[in-house]
């Protein structure tokens, strides 16, 4: 269960309409009920569902107690017992009927219609899993923010794809680019693996990456902060709630402007509106 005093001290923070420059966050709603150390919110397609990593312990720790659950869009929990039997289940990305999560040292695949686990991709060399995005052709990528690595899974098989990627953490791949947040930058990566740095200068190491669809992006850093980042890589902090909240991976819907927040340590879920 939550400590109460948790409960007040983060109602008493989402209360308040906060913003840090040209774009404002508004919260819509948080859930009420405790969600077991969530990291990650995926959208589930055509349903007012969001599936949600739930570490459930200590994020590196093969303990068995983590899973993926499904909330909501109003905030309400529908079952926190979707698939269990994970680890620490972090980032997820989601591709056709495969809910590809990232889960310590392995790239666990699961079923979304038969909602079970129907392979466990062992990452060599792999240290802390983090972020998961998906291409268009079904290939995934995987951030390793321990070893600062980033790899590629094609038809179930792990490579190196990108070494000396600083603290990798989220990931979005984006036509043929892929987006990395790594440590306090946000790069883009070409088809040849060129770097471009899209911004620069977040407090604290970046977490969940989304883009807005208009050419700029959602950036949460882990601490408590969230970023606005503009086309042209200008940042703009419109949260921050650190020593007193998490904002972990989040996901973001740019038809309602909805921000979808898992808060870790917080136990909680927190929506809120990009104005």
């Amino acid at each position: 269960m939550k400590p109460a005093h948790l409960l007040l001290t983060a109602f008493a923070i989402g209360s308040f309409f906060t913003g840090y420059g040209q774009h404002t966050i508004v919260e819509k709603w948080r859930t009420t009920d405790s969600i077991p150390v969530p990291e990650s919110v995926v959208p589930v397609p055509h349903k007012n569902e969001l599936y949600v990593s739930l570490i459930d312990g200590n994020g590196n720790e093969k303990d068995g107690k983590g899973g993926v659950g499904i909330i909501n869009k109003d905030g309400t929990v529908k079952n926190l017992n979707w698939v269990t039997g994970l680890n620490a289940p972090k980032g997820m990305a989601l591709y056709k009927n495969l809910l590809y999560v990232a889960d310590i040292t392995d790239l666990v695949v699961i079923d979304v219609k038969k909602a079970q686990v129907i392979k466990t991709i062992p990452v060599p060399g792999a240290v802390f899993l983090n972020d998961v995005t998906t291409d268009k052709k079904g290939t995934v990528y995987v951030s390793d923010t321990r070893e600062n690595k980033i790899y590629k899974v094609t038809n179930n098989q792990p490579e190196v794809y990108l070494e000396e990627a600083t603290s990798a953490n989220g990931l979005k791949s984006i036509g043929t680019d892929l987006y990395v947040l790594a440590g306090k930058e946000l790069w883009k990566l070409d088809q040849k693996k060129n770097k471009t740095i899209i911004a620069s200068g977040f407090e604290q190491g970046g977490d969940g990456l989304e883009p807005t669809g208009d050419g700029g992006f959602i950036v949460t850093c882990w601490a408590g902060l969230i970023y606005h980042v503009s086309p042209n890589g200008t940042i703009h902090k419109m949260l921050d709630v650190q020593k007193r909240m998490n904002t972990a991976d989040l996901a973001y819907d740019p038809i309602t402007k909805t921000l979808y927040v898992p808060t870790f340590n917080n136990y909680s879920v927190v929506a809120y509106e990009l104005k």
